[in-house]
């Protein structure tokens, strides 16, 4: 597997894993499929995992502690903040807003450290910048955190260019993680540009559409139960209709190319900078294996134009999120 550098200190592989599905949003899955899908991403190459305090809340790091823990001194693993998580009365903890108040940081990572069953966590991400408080205190509070030996390096997710700088400025950012992929192109230009300045490394999630570049959703049937895309508006019925000839285009351009669509959308993000790590979501070890190998599909540059024009924004049908989660994003 090809390697990448986000920031000064870490060295990661090409393409990593988000683990985020194996237990949150996508219906999950059992524990014994997924530790066998983490452990094949290491055999693969893999060393760089993405996890978060909420996806579960809270299982998800304690199943990629679990499944990690044999090659702790192989893989970089990444975690984040920045929700405020509270236990409803039937016992199920859930999100209910923003926090990143410095106090509320600190306890965040030293829980995370034990879910994760690690001395240190190699990347802590803040989840979404919190209006309420400002980001230089948010940050000082991880950059304590690093002193003290208990995070390596920091990032951010869903950052627009000036809270960016202004974070970077309190202490050297490592990593930005926001949504970019074929069907969204929101950090293209200032986003991307400052990262690149800077020497930040850009952390796409959701590379694959949530799945539906791959060419194998065609229809809101194709969700299991919990599967969180059948409430997201570009999976409404009419949105998806007009998406699956976009996505019709990519795989006739696959097939040219002798990939599949999702290796051909991988590539694609890869090729927008050497500072771009892409994290995809593969829960199945077919899939976590198609993934890894798009790490060696080269595209020309006119091959990237191509798709680029063949999936520009104005293309796409409806919004990311609904519109609580849209406030939580970066405003153009």
């Amino acid at each position: 597997m090809k390697k990448r550098r986000l920031g000064q200190t870490l060295e990661v592989s090409a393409i990593g894993l988000g683990c985020m599905g194996m237990s949150h949003a996508y219906g999950g899955q059992d524990e014994a499929t997924s530790i066998r899908t983490l452990h094949r991403a290491v055999d693969l190459g893999v060393n760089f995992f993405d996890t978060a305090e909420v996806y579960g809340p809270f299982v998800n790091e304690e199943l990629v502690g679990k499944a990690l823990k044999p090659f702790r001194d192989q893989v970089v693993i990444a975690t984040k903040f920045g929700f405020r998580i509270e236990t409803e009365k039937a016992g199920q903890s859930a999100m209910s807003g923003l926090d990143s108040r410095p106090e509320h940081v600190r306890e965040v990572a030293e829980a995370s450290l034990k879910r994760l069953g690690i001395d240190v966590i190699d990347l802590f991400y803040q989840h979404r910048v919190d209006p309420s408080v400002p980001i230089e205190e948010t940050v000082g509070a991880m950059a304590d955190l690093v002193k003290e030996g208990k995070v390596r390096a920091l990032g951010l997710s869903e950052a627009d260019a000036d809270i960016i700088r202004r974070a970077h400025a309190v202490h050297p950012i490592s990593a930005l993680q926001s949504e970019y992929s074929l069907w969204t192109r929101d950090p293209e230009g200032e986003i991307l540009d400052t990262c690149r300045e800077l020497g930040i490394g850009f952390v796409p999630f959701s590379p694959l559409g949530r799945g539906f570049l791959t060419g194998k959703i065609k229809s809101a049937a194709d969700f299991g139960a919990g599967d969180f895309r059948a409430n997201l508006p570009r999976f409404e019925a009419d949105n998806m209709k007009a998406n699956l000839a976009l996505v019709a285009l990519v795989e006739e351009m696959a097939q040219e190319k002798g990939a599949t669509a999702a290796q051909l959308a991988l590539a694609w993000v890869l090729a927008k900078g050497d500072f771009i790590v892409a994290i995809t979501g593969a829960r199945k070890i077919p899939n976590l294996e198609q993934n890894a190998a798009a790490a060696d599909v080269v595209l020309s540059e006119s091959e990237v134009q191509r798709l680029d024009d063949m999936l520009s924004p104005e293309k796409i049908a409806g919004a990311r999120y609904a519109a609580q989660a849209m406030a939580w994003t970066p405003k153009k």
